[in-house]
């Protein structure tokens, strides 16, 4: 079984960013995640259809 769940640490290395970035992102609910108690996941699923959405908003931006 695949397992689709992240740790800030594995976000971090997915979106090649220090986890310092993905800390402040979550705080400052910039980037799709979800909480266990105190713990901070992230899907594969969700953080790849937010790098699209960015790509999408960055093009749009550029034209």
């Amino acid at each position: 079984m695949t397992r689709n769940t992240m740790t800030v640490q594995e976000a971090a290395e997915y979106l090649g960013v220090h986890h310092d970035t993905i800390y402040t992102m979550v705080r400052e609910k910039e980037i799709p995640h979800f909480r266990v108690r105190t713990r901070i996941f992230f899907t594969k699923h969700n953080i790849d259809a937010w790098i699209e959405a960015q790509e999408q908003a960055n093009m749009k931006q550029a034209q």
